[in-house]
């Protein structure tokens, strides 16, 4: 226990005593897991293998998906291994390596959403120069961009976290998170609560202020395009609509829930909060993509299986 107190360890405290139950909870996790797993790999594989889908458009897709699994592994294998565990401790190694995995991914999933949307509206507003401007280079540095940028923010408010000299161990959370670690310190963290407002806004709110913008300029088009032009453009922005709404609207409850005090969120609200942007998104974005594109949804339909190209 003395390790517990120096903060060696942490202990995720809204885990309860689930009896018997704690095996159907399991059961129903794992499936989770692997539905989310599963879904999207076939999305990647669809656009690796199918060359058709070898344009900007899929190439994003499949990095959201990629983008998922990653996510997803740095909740799932913990979190189902907890709820089979009797005591709920993570070394401070793993509590901060958790931190930046997760933390990765809800950034670098709006800077692809971001990435996503210039695509849309160079596609849309000046299709004639969507095809110079969209080049492999191009969609490889937007690429890096979207991971490097992120990632590089991410380490550096971490880097103030480490830093930290903590008085306690008890997290009221399904997994680590940055800002109830920072409020597990003994000193002023008005430093951290700046940096951490800087880096929101930085990798939320203004990738998504961009979303905003260039859906405006899209409209704007369409307005003056024939009705059946007006399909179109709904029909090849929509998918993307329904991922950035939904992401936005669960990733704004983790945001929320990190900012509120333990005494103000009812429990329930709190492991629904806790569990959406990990669990919501990286379902619904292959579901979406998979029935509201076409090119998708055919392609992983009818993909050869190993046995039919043996047939033939």
């Amino acid at each position: 226990m003395k390790n517990n107190s120096s903060g060696s360890y942490f202990h995720l405290a809204l885990f309860t005593d689930m009896g018997s139950l704690k095996y159907l909870y399991f059961s129903l996790c794992l499936l989770i897991y692997l539905i989310i797993t599963c879904a999207n790999v076939v999305i990647i594989l669809t656009v690796v293998l199918e060359r058709s889908l070898h344009q900007p458009m899929y190439v994003f897709i499949c990095c959201l998906s990629l983008n998922s699994l990653r996510g997803s592994a740095g909740f799932f294998p913990r979190f189902l291994a907890d709820l089979l565990s009797d005591t709920h401790f993570i070394s401070r190694s793993s509590c901060f390596i958790q931190v930046f995995v997760l933390y990765t991914y809800a950034t670098c999933e709006m800077a692809i959403l971001s990435i996503m949307a210039y695509d849309r509206f160079v596609a849309i507003c000046q299709p004639l120069h969507y095809g110079s401007r969209m080049t492999f280079r191009m969609v490889l540095n937007l690429i890096v961009l979207a991971e490097l940028y992120p990632s590089f923010i991410c380490i550096c408010c971490l880097s103030l976290t480490v830093r930290l000299p903590l008085c306690g161990i008890k997290l009221q959370r399904f997994f680590c998170t940055n800002w109830p670690l920072v409020q597990l310190s003994c000193v002023d963290t008005s430093v951290n609560n700046i940096a951490g407002l800087l880096a929101t806004v930085a990798t939320i709110f203004i990738p998504l202020l961009f979303v905003l913008y260039t859906y405006l300029r899209i409209l704007l088009v369409s307005r003056r395009s024939l009705h059946e032009q007006k399909g179109k453009v709904l029909q090849t922005c929509m998918p993307h609509i329904v991922t950035c709404v939904n992401y936005s609207v669960s990733l704004a409850g983790e945001i929320l829930l990190n900012r509120l005090r333990e005494d103000q969120i009812n429990p329930l609200i709190n492991v629904f909060l806790s569990l959406g942007f990990l669990t919501i998104p990286p379902i619904v974005n292959p579901l979406v993509y998979g029935l509201k594109l076409p090119q998708i949804r055919v392609v992983s339909h009818y993909m050869p299986s190993p046995t039919r190209q043996k047939s033939s």
